[in-house]
């Protein structure tokens, strides 16, 4: 990446995390944790949602259905009879938009007819579903992006390696994604610790759940230690869009 991109990348992160917000304030006496899954790979729900189902859990897994049934950087992406698995675990099924859009390259225009077409796909697969939350692709939105669909859902998730406490925008969500610590145990613990302390919200993401796993996603062993790790810490864990519910969003 060449000094111009990198100039460009940071500046248009600053835009998009300043401009269109919609602040919402945290405030709750336990600590929430969501769990999500970017791009839907099979394994997230066969590996991923056994280990979340052991432990009473459940997840959310944001989905590009343009891309289901075909072979992704991420690993094998779900069929369809995966979402009726999905569905009768009582898990969360999130817009990923159609195409696994990047939503920094592409202009708002066509990004929202993304999260359209993605949302007529859900409603043909399974009619009378629709997406209650987001998550950008691959970077960060941009302003204009935020503001034409953040009609359409009730919170948009990004990344960022935090945990949302206080003040956050429901347009922009922070997230973990637990790969970029993969080697790190004790980091990803800390962030839970630190999510206690603030008794805020923690939203971790990942894709694909292998023993050998891409590099987008983690080893089954290691998504179970973090969920255990999780559960013990005393947060309630919830899909997204409960999460969001129980922080007393409509």
């Amino acid at each position: 990446m060449n000094l111009f991109t990198r100039i460009r990348n940071r500046g248009q992160r600053m835009i998009a995390k300043h401009l269109v917000r919609r602040p919402f304030e945290i405030s709750c006496q336990t600590p929430i944790i969501s769990f999500t899954f970017d791009d839907f790979p099979k394994s997230a729900l066969t590996v991923g949602g056994s280990i979340l189902n052991s432990f009473g859990l459940r997840g959310t897994y944001y989905a590009s259905l343009g891309l289901m049934g075909t072979i992704a950087p991420t690993g094998e992406i779900f069929q369809p009879e995966d979402l009726k698995l999905l569905f009768a675990q009582d898990h969360e099924l999130g817009c990923h938009t159609f195409h696994h859009t990047d939503a920094s390259e592409t202009p708002a225009k066509v990004f929202e007819q993304e999260v359209l077409e993605n949302r007529r796909a859900l409603s043909t697969l399974v009619p009378g579903m629709k997406f209650e939350t987001h998550s950008y692709p691959i970077s960060v939105p941009r302003a204009g992006t935020k503001r034409r669909i953040q009609k359409y859902f009730s919170c948009c998730r990004c990344a960022g390696q935090t945990y949302n406490s206080g003040i956050v925008d429901l347009n922009y969500l922070s997230a973990f994604f637990i790969e970029k610590s993969r080697e790190n145990l004790d980091a990803i613990k800390n962030i839970i610790e630190r999510n206690r302390e603030a008794r805020g919200w923690l939203i971790f993401a990942t894709h694909d759940l292998d023993p050998n796993p891409t590099r987008f996603g983690c080893t089954p062993q290691l998504f179970e230690e973090v969920v255990a790790y999780a559960a013990k810490s005393g947060a309630l864990i919830l899909p997204v869009s409960k999460a969001l519910a129980a922080l007393g969003r409509p």
